[in-house]
């Protein structure tokens, strides 16, 4: 598959692949052959073609995008700079990924969530190639935020590609998969940046991540089907993007939904950051092998996501939300004992507790916006990463300042802003204009 075909731009919505063709697999069809299309069905070819390119969508993004969060003790000690600064690698990428989602979803619009997102794994995986080449920080850090601006083709426009393609009864499931494959990924390319940087160095470390991420894009490459339930935004049709993006702001709710991803997101990342720092350090004195398999607790988050996504329809998503929000802080009361047992279950639940409320969250940005859903969704993704970047990188101020324990209170009181403005989500949505 060419990464410039246009995938869904001419697309109908009696379109399908010849695979599609050949198993049968056509949930459109009603037994008289009328094209009725709602989306991809569990069990259908196409859905389990989905599943399986989303999951090395999220594979490729987040393995590269957190690449270096494993190793940034190994990056302060080579270019002798402090943790904050060396955590800029994170904060730029992320800073640069939040900075192009709203032109990645007007690109989508244009010509096709599938293309966007093809593109933005082809680019980005050939720029984590050179990442271990870099000669100095600054230029480690110039290059992660190039990288990061391609990187959030996949996550602008995941969401909206999901609710064009999957039909509404199975799409918190699907989207809860998807989010499981970035907790996959995020878990993976962070394990193996720092098990390999302990015996090779940090810059083996981002290049064994490159490959991984070079690997996934292989995979989606292969998977992704023709997208059937999109129809293109040309110029001159329909809402421009601007008013597409106030649509998407009118909507206290959503507002609301988009404060969740600022504030939760710039908890998550601010613990993931610096507790290698504490672990390497007094009182617990660990390996860089010991604090990459702290990692593996992101397998909490692929339960959590898929959890969440089940117990959505029976407990209602405002009670998974609040609730995932309550367990953060919780868990943060076992990151803040000096014991590597109370840590280690403080970062399982801690990690739980996010992707549950990150996964309720986000699909319920692209349930909720009957309009503008690609604008809805990339706002979502941008309070998202400019949490990470921005409060990722502040958590490194307090950490330097006020250390751990300053830590923990500033990632309580994120969660506590994070609860107060879930209140909004309650707001109906507001009349069509």
């Amino acid at each position: 598959m060419a990464v410039f075909n246009v995938e869904g731009v001419t697309s109908t919505s009696t379109d399908m692949t010849s695979a599609d063709q050949e198993s049968g697999d056509d949930p459109a069809r009603g037994t008289n052959g009328a094209s009725s299309w709602q989306g991809w069905r569990r069990g259908t070819g196409g859905h389990r073609r989905i599943m399986a390119a989303m999951g090395a969508a999220g594979v490729a993004t987040f393995a590269q995008l957190y690449a270096v969060q494993a190793v940034l003790p190994g990056l302060a000690s080579t270019f002798d700079a402090s943790a904050a600064q060396t955590a800029l690698t994170v904060s730029f990428a992320t800073g640069g990924l939040a900075g192009f989602v709203l032109l990645w979803s007007g690109a989508a619009d244009r010509f096709g969530r599938v293309q966007v997102m093809m593109t933005a794994l082809a680019v980005s995986t050939l720029l984590g190639l050179f990442a271990p080449l870099a000669p100095e920080l600054w230029a480690l850090i110039a290059l992660r935020a190039v990288q990061g601006a391609f990187l959030g083709g996949v996550p602008a426009v995941a969401m909206a590609y999901l609710a064009e393609e999957i039909h509404p009864a199975d799409l918190s499931r699907t989207a809860a998969g998807y989010i499981a494959g970035t907790t996959i990924g995020g878990m993976t390319g962070r394990l193996l940046s720092g098990v390999v940087a302990d015996f090779g160095g940090w810059r083996w470390g981002i290049a064994a991540d490159s490959a991984l991420g070079l690997v996934a894009f292989v995979v989606f490459a292969v998977a992704v089907p023709r997208a059937r339930g999109f129809t293109p935004v040309r110029r001159g049709t329909g809402p421009g993007l601007l008013r597409r993006l106030a649509g998407a702001l009118r909507d206290p709710g959503l507002v609301a939904l988009y404060c969740q991803g600022l504030f939760l997101m710039g908890a998550f990342v601010t613990v993931y950051n610096y507790l290698g720092f504490r672990m390497l350090g007094e009182p617990f004195g660990v390996s860089q092998t010991v604090v990459a398999f702290l990692f593996v607790a992101y397998l909490a988050g692929t339960a959590g996501s898929a959890i969440a996504g089940g117990l959505t329809g029976r407990l209602g998503r405002h009670t998974i939300l609040l609730a995932g929000v309550a367990g953060m802080v919780v868990g943060m009361v076992g990151l803040a004992v000096t014991s590597l047992i109370a840590v280690v279950v403080g970062l399982l639940v801690m990690t739980f507790a996010f992707f549950a409320a990150h996964t309720t969250a986000s699909a319920w940005v692209g349930h909720r916006a009957t309009t503008g859903r690609a604008q809805a969704s990339a706002l979502y993704t941008l309070g998202y990463y400019l949490g990470s970047s921005l409060f990722g990188w502040l958590g490194g101020v307090v950490y330097g300042h006020l250390g751990w324990g300053g830590v923990v209170g500033y990632v309580v009181a994120l969660c506590a802003a994070a609860a107060l403005s879930g209140v909004m989500v309650r707001f109906p949505v507001p009349a069509a204009r």
